[in-house]
């Protein structure tokens, strides 16, 4: 018997949202990654250090992404972060800052069920974006290592951009992620 695979949301979106690729924008479903939502106070001392220890990176200034080798961290709040890694270690890296931070006010608990990730690239891809979004994403104001909280086509999604093409991620709830979907490919179709 072959061993399952893990998919997401929008497994069946596959194949449409191949064809609504072109040369100037490709969009798609990411693969499914770990993600841990951390709360603390990043002035209390040892927080940032003990952080940066176990994701291989620092925190980041508000509204940025620090990357690391194999994890990355968004910035959400003034007191909370999205720690994104390998599929699968949800559970273990929480694991692995609580005991970094033990003894502190913090909380890191595995989300990685709670959002589907969309990834959208190409020379398009601001201006699919701009139709839905009021976040100023022109390059001097939301470039490479930007994130923000915002809504998209009235969905609440965590939106990332990932490199100068540009690649932007798409971070959105489960139950929301076929309107977007939906919503994505009518907006790459022009209408």
């Amino acid at each position: 018997m072959p061993e399952p695979t893990a998919t997401g949301p929008l497994a069946p979106y596959a194949d449409r949202f191949a064809a609504a690729s072109s040369d100037r924008l490709a969009l798609r479903e990411a693969l499914l990654r770990a993600q841990v939502d951390l709360r603390g106070n990043a002035g209390a001392p040892g927080f940032a250090d003990a952080v940066a220890a176990v994701a291989g990176c620092p925190l980041p200034a508000p509204n940025r992404v620090s990357r690391g080798a194999a994890r990355t961290i968004m910035w959400l709040g003034p007191d909370e972060w999205l720690l994104v890694g390998e599929a699968g270690e949800g559970p273990a890296l929480a694991a692995e800052l609580g005991a970094a931070l033990a003894g502190r006010h913090v909380s890191a608990v595995d989300v990685s069920a709670s959002r589907a990730i969309v990834e959208l690239s190409g020379p398009g891809a601001r201006e699919v974006l701009a139709a839905g979004c009021s976040l100023d994403l022109h390059p001097r104001a939301f470039a490479l290592d930007h994130c923000a909280q915002t809504l998209l086509a009235n969905v609440a999604v965590i939106l990332e951009q990932t490199d100068g093409a540009p690649t932007f991620l798409l971070h959105v709830r489960p139950s929301f992620a076929r309107y977007l979907a939906d919503w994505l490919l009518n907006a790459v179709d022009g209408g």
